[in-house]
């Protein structure tokens, strides 16, 4: 028997229980129920999908009631990038952690943690020839013009940090190059309200050259057809800088919190660099702008280098190399890992 645990299956349990107002007593709630029955009888094998906080906990409280049950953990919490000391509770919890990096499975084998590194699905699922024109008919935009992508971010008050640094980027941009449009995305009516408010003090022919564009439905992927449709991207620091990458778009990166939590964060974070393209490349592939760097100033200038069409190739190249790495041969098979776990 195989038992996996959904995300999304949780989250639909959690809204339609009322009585379960707490979430960590839901989770309890759930682990406790879920190792009774498996107590009485048991699965040979759990794989939890993503999720972490719960599957790491439930894997655990499985191995601490010795039931006989191989505990497989598919996305790796970001252990690599913070609080490293969680791989010791992750070594004796679980039997083998599926990864969607190369580094990732590097990690864990350091710490004799059996891993294998299976391949990201989205970079499986985005072609490896995507050109630029279609995209752009794709949102009805002329193909003959540059357009810059400007993302601040998906919730409340990540817009309300970032969207002034945007706006008066694209401002020293267009007294420049005043041709240039620019594209925000907004992943539905709330936040496109957000950002159409907080461009009300742009300048008259500044704000011709800005479009707001939402959704259309809930299937739609704004976001990313406004990267794919874009000349350069600029965007905040997250898993956004995948997507990008995937799409062999030339970006720059930048992110700025609230002066307490980076100092918290810097103490934490044990890596080099904060976005996914350097961290595959192992090396500064797109440019990082963080707290202090990130400024209208530095913003601007790193977008107009990536105008220059030769240093855009050479980016646009060095991530269409990683999009092959992620696909490639050297992936191990998710399910003959799986055998050997239940094996071993």
């Amino acid at each position: 028997l195989l038992a996996f645990s959904l995300p999304l299956y949780n989250l639909f349990y959690l809204l339609n229980h009322d009585l379960i107002a707490n979430l960590e007593s839901y989770w309890l709630f759930l682990r406790v129920d879920l190792v009774e029955r498996w107590t009485e009888r048991p699965v040979d094998i759990f794989i939890g999908i993503d999720a972490p906080d719960f599957n790491l906990r439930l894997s655990k409280t499985i191995k601490e009631n010795n039931l006989p049950i191989k505990t497989v953990q598919y996305v790796s919490p970001s252990v690599w990038a913070w609080r490293q000391g969680r791989v010791h509770g992750i070594k004796r919890s679980i039997d083998l952690v599926l990864c969607l990096f190369p580094f990732e499975k590097t990690f864990y084998e350091n710490y004799e943690v059996p891993a294998a590194f299976v391949g990201h699905p989205l970079a499986k699922q985005l072609p490896l020839k995507n050109p630029i024109i279609e995209a752009k008919h794709q949102l009805g935009l002329a193909a003959n013009k540059t357009h810059i992508a400007l993302l601040p971010g998906s919730r409340r008050g990540e817009i309300e940090r970032l969207l002034p640094l945007l706006t008066d980027t694209a401002e020293i941009l267009h007294r420049k190059y005043p041709e240039l449009e620019f594209l925000i995305p907004a992943i539905n009516d709330a936040r496109k309200q957000q950002i159409e408010q907080g461009l009300q003090n742009v300048g008259t022919s500044l704000k011709a050259k800005i479009h707001v564009l939402e959704n259309s439905d809930a299937e739609s992927k704004i976001g990313r057809m406004v990267m794919n449709a874009s000349d350069i991207v600029a965007l905040a620091s997250g898993t956004a800088t995948l997507e990008a990458m995937l799409l062999h778009r030339p970006m720059v990166t930048f992110y700025k919190l609230n002066w307490l939590t980076y100092l918290i964060a810097k103490f934490l974070v044990k890596i080099p660099y904060y976005s996914l393209p350097n961290i595959i490349a192992g090396k500064k592939v797109i440019e990082e702008l963080i707290q202090a760097d990130a400024t209208p100033q530095h913003l601007a200038t790193a977008i107009e280098k990536l105008m220059d069409h030769e240093t855009a190739h050479i980016q646009m190249m060095q991530h269409l190399s990683m999009h092959k790495q992620l696909i490639s041969g050297n992936t191990d098979d998710p399910v003959q890992a799986i055998l050997n776990c239940l094996s071993s």
